[in-house]
């Protein structure tokens, strides 16, 4: 196609900007009456299916370009640019949250158990990690910190496992293997819906028997800070291969084009990644 060969695709004006805007806004005040005790959770259940139908629609928009052959290399590379960065902002995102875990564990915790420090403000104090913090500990807080050896090493696993599996659905696509493409994805998606019921068991736990909480000072808080977000970003890269699912099912994506594909199978390795730096730093050299 003409398209394919030379000149960039300019989409028309699209009203799904302007839509997705106004679902933000009404999720924004829903949530902010609902923190202030004035009602609001129907404007925020509002702007969630505002938000949901502008997905579907914008997405579908954008899918039906490139199934018509707008999509030439040239918005191919741009795509790829795009989603290279959107993932370097996730590194830093959570390299931030490793930094601030490191900070504790290496330097602020043993400042405040030694020298003048520990005599004047924190006497009794246990300088040591796992650590609910000063004041917290000394009011008697206790918590048992989480094993490595049990879900998380199991949820490990089923990560490890969803990485291979996505890339066998891969080698599927590139030789033209339909059948592996969907058993490959259809594999990844039932592994990472997997791996979230154990994370909400494992919360369900941490909550009801080790008294483990984002109450629980510096380590409550990294720790649950860490792995929710983690598991926001599996959730999100799940809803994101059962979308690639659904296309590769309809017969969308071809060996010479199918960067919608690629840029899921990025954002998934991705969240594997980052879930071995946090089964080493946040379970397993507690």
């Amino acid at each position: 196609m003409a398209s394919q060969t030379g000149g960039y695709y300019l989409p028309a004006p699209s009203h799904w900007p302007i839509v997705g805007s106004v679902a933000l806004l009404l999720m924004a005040l829903g949530g902010t009456f609902m923190i202030n005790g004035v009602g609001g959770g129907w404007l925020l259940w509002v702007g969630l299916a505002i938000l949901t139908v502008m997905l579907f629609g914008w997405f579908g928009t954008v899918i039906r370009e490139s199934e018509g052959g707008k999509h030439n290399k040239q918005v191919d590379l741009s795509f790829r640019w795009a989603m290279s960065w959107f993932i370097f902002s996730e590194v830093m995102f959570f390299a931030a949250f490793f930094g601030a875990l490191f900070y504790m564990r290496v330097l602020s915790v043993p400042w405040l158990g030694s020298g003048d420090t520990l005599e004047q403000l924190w006497s009794g104090f246990n300088a040591t990690w796992p650590t609910a913090g000063p004041g917290l500990e000394a009011d008697g807080y206790k918590f048992t910190p989480m094993g490595a050896w049990g879900i998380p090493a199991i949820n490990t696993l089923l990560l490890l496992t969803s990485g291979a599996t996505v890339t066998w659905a891969h080698w599927g696509l590139k030789k033209g293997n339909r059948s592996q493409l969907v058993l490959g994805l259809f594999l990844t998606v039932a592994l990472g819906l997997a791996f979230l019921s154990l994370q909400v068991y494992e919360y369900m736990h941490a909550y009801s028997e080790l008294g483990l909480t984002l109450g629980a000072g510096a380590y409550g808080a990294t720790f649950f800070m860490l792995t929710g977000f983690h598991g926001f970003h599996v959730t999100v890269g799940t809803l994101m291969l059962i979308v690639i699912l659904g296309r590769s099912i309809k017969g969308h994506f071809t060996a010479e084009h199918h960067f919608g594909f690629e840029g899921v199978a990025w954002y998934w390795h991705f969240v594997d990644v980052v879930w071995l730096g946090l089964f080493i730093f946040v379970y397993w050299l507690v």
